[in-house]
């Protein structure tokens, strides 16, 4: 313990003797601790072996004479310091300690890229409110479970862009993700190689061990420049883990109001093929979500497939209050000393 702690400290109090201080300490050398009853048997030992060689002195007084004086026990004061020095000394060598532990957590560190279809066949009400609703919010909590990850997302419909790049801010990406809405993207269709090439793109220099693209989708590939088999294969060079999900029920679902304000109902179709073989090449999995229930349990399966490996470093350090002790123990020693030769020590005894 450096000396500051003395200046912090009130180390005058008296509560330093309290059983919760005590208890609140480790105790470094707790054996010296066992000691401390032997400190007054030691001056009850010497006080049987001084009895045989104590010189005494007859003196021959009337009965009512002989009652002490409380001033009489004013001579144990001495012997009571040396044994709280010595006591004092004890808990010192026991080298009371307060030990704060700090526990700083970090993850080896996932790059993920959420890259989420935002074309019209999204509004379809099968999802409450609706697909792309639904997906916003799945992803947000999605991200909220990820510890220190590295996440950006690309937003697609017939051509696909970056809308934010890998980072750890996840208040700010929550916000980018709520800001997202039919006809960010103008140009209709659903451009699925262009999205896994955006991500590609944003994650290829990424030096993290573990590099994943989740791509969420309700329809074929219909727009862009790449096919999506050629952006898969891209990605597996560069050691990037695909995972896509396929949104969506078939038949018929519901899509907005008619000129009545009556709901409107269109028929829908899927095609697995083209996501399943993405996520064969990428060395990921395919997902079917046909409700709302079964998206959030496919990101929570994602989730704990890609699990980020969390390290912890601990590190503490002791705050010695043994000084405290030793004062108080230094205290008792000079009031020993001034009062070992008085009058105190010499007093006769009854």
């Amino acid at each position: 313990m450096c000396l500051s702690v003395l200046h912090t400290e009130n180390w005058l109090s008296l509560s330093w003797f309290s059983w919760s201080t005590w208890q609140s300490f480790t105790w470094e050398n707790p054996l010296y601790l066992y000691a401390l009853p032997l400190v007054p048997l030691l001056f009850v030992i010497r006080w049987l072996l001084s009895l045989p060689l104590r010189q005494k002195l007859e003196v021959a007084l009337a009965k009512k004479q002989l009652a002490s004086h409380w001033t009489s026990w004013l001579r144990f004061l001495p012997d009571v310091f040396i044994g709280f020095f010595v006591a004092m000394l004890l808990v010192a060598l026991a080298r009371p300690q307060r030990v704060n532990e700090q526990v700083k957590k970090y993850s080896e560190g996932i790059d993920i890229m959420l890259a989420l279809d935002v074309s019209e066949s999204m509004l379809i009400e099968d999802f409450q409110p609706n697909r792309l609703t639904s997906a916003k919010k799945v992803a947000k909590d999605f991200i909220q479970g990820r510890f220190q990850d590295r996440i950006g997302t690309v937003i697609f419909a017939g051509d696909a862009f970056s809308l934010a790049p890998l980072t750890t801010d996840y208040d700010l990406l929550e916000s980018f993700i709520e800001e997202i809405e039919y006809g960010i993207i103008r140009k209709p269709g659903t451009a699925i190689g262009s999205a896994i090439a955006v991500a590609i793109n944003r994650m290829r220099e990424s030096t993290s061990k573990t590099k994943v693209v989740i791509l969420l989708s309700d329809g074929d590939n219909t727009a862009g420049n790449l096919d999506p088999i050629s952006a898969a294969e891209l990605a597996k060079f560069y050691k990037i883990r695909l995972y896509t999900i396929l949104i969506g029920k078939e038949g018929r679902v519901p899509y907005g109001y008619d000129v009545l304000r009556r709901k409107r109902y269109v028929n829908n179709t899927v095609n697995e093929t083209t996501l399943r073989n993405i996520a064969t090449i990428g060395e990921g999995q395919f997902f079917r979500a046909s409700d709302d229930r079964a998206l959030q349990k496919v990101f929570s399966q994602i989730s704990t497939l890609e699990k980020s490996k969390i390290l912890e470093l601990h590190t503490s350090y002791a705050t010695d209050y043994y000084r405290i002790y030793l004062l108080w123990g230094l205290i008792a020693f000079l009031i020993w000393m001034a009062t070992k030769s008085t009058f105190l020590q010499n007093m006769l005894e009854d």
